[in-house]
């Protein structure tokens, strides 16, 4: 059976309010996934619907005409330059900033996890993240399902800790804990691990991952990290000059996402270049070394004094007499 293209380009939006249909597939769920397959898109309305969503600020137009989908439990990274709208979009996915009417609908609970932790250090972890049940209509249940959420987060041993007692891998965890509590069918990432070393990145990596997988929701996460964003999402969007520049769909095991796989790699170099980055040209001011003089045939042996001797092949020591 031959094997389908792993990354299909995306039609853009449409531009009518018709209501569309998800079409279910298998992204994300490959030989990695066959224990604990993720989520995925699936079919139904969508859990957010961006239609001509316009932005400004002053005379300052950041959005312009914005048109997304975020299918239920689709993982979806948004990437950009710095200035492009995105995390823009992403308040107004939260709601956070004003919104016209029609211009954006999201379905259910969405929760939002930003670059810094943003707890309130006079209160416990355990106490920040029942803080965002204390309103809503688990209020009573708020102490058990915090406690929950941070067993899932592995935080458990530091739910009485201090947030200033916590390092910043484990104060992300704490904001993400918060985010999750609240059972969001959106959560939202607005660059969470921009500001964690290497190691700690990958491991709030595959935490994000088991979550998802856990709870089944759609995912939003704002970076500008295009290895982050091919490792995790199953549709990539890149956003420039305030509209939606271009889309891939990611249909490769999360195991197989490494910069060096073979289909990994130009869609790499294509989401780079769509982002105005070019190859960097070779420094014309260093010549090329030489070609050596003297070329071997591929057929040839190497020269007998290249060559390493066995342990076999060394003569013997001549034998000494015993006096």
């Amino acid at each position: 059976m031959a094997r389908l293209n792993p990354f299909t380009r995306m039609p853009p939006a449409p531009t009518t309010t018709t209501t569309t249909t998800a079409t279910p597939t298998t992204t994300g769920v490959g030989a990695d996934d066959a224990a604990h397959p993720g989520p995925g898109p699936r079919p139904g309305p969508p859990v957010a619907r961006v239609r001509g969503h316009h932005r400004s600020f002053g005379n300052l137009q950041v959005l312009r005409s914005v048109d997304l989908d975020v299918a239920p439990g689709e993982f979806v990274a948004l990437l950009g330059r710095s200035g492009c709208g995105k995390s823009t979009l992403l308040r107004s996915l939260a709601h956070l900033d004003p919104v016209p009417a029609g211009e954006v609908q999201v379905t259910g609970r969405s929760a939002v996890a930003f670059q810094e932790p943003r707890l309130l250090p006079w209160r416990s972890v355990h106490e920040n993240v029942a803080l965002a049940l204390l309103n809503g209509e688990q209020r009573a249940q708020r102490h058990d399902l915090a406690a929950a959420t941070l067993r899932e987060v592995g935080l458990e041993e530091k739910a009485q800790m201090w947030p200033r007692q916590l390092s910043g891998g484990q104060a992300q965890r704490a904001s993400l804990a918060r985010a999750l509590v609240s059972s969001p069918d959106l959560l939202l990432l607005d660059e969470p691990f921009s500001a964690l070393d290497a190691l700690t990145r990958i491991e709030m990596h595959q935490l994000v991952i088991q979550l998802w997988r856990r709870h089944a929701m759609a995912v939003l996460i704002v970076t500008h990290d295009v290895d982050e964003a091919l490792a995790l999402a199953d549709r990539v969007v890149v956003l420039d000059g305030g509209r939606v520049a271009d889309t891939w769909s990611v249909d490769l095991p999360r195991s197989e996402r490494t910069p060096e796989h073979p289909e990994i790699a130009p869609l790499r170099a294509e989401v780079l270049h769509t982002l105005g980055i070019r190859p960097t040209p070779p420094n014309p001011h260093v010549r090329p070394p030489p070609a050596p003089a003297w070329q071997p045939s591929p057929a040839a042996s190497p020269p007998s004094w290249s060559r390493p001797c066995s342990p076999a092949a060394r003569p013997a020591p001549p034998a000494t007499r015993r006096p």
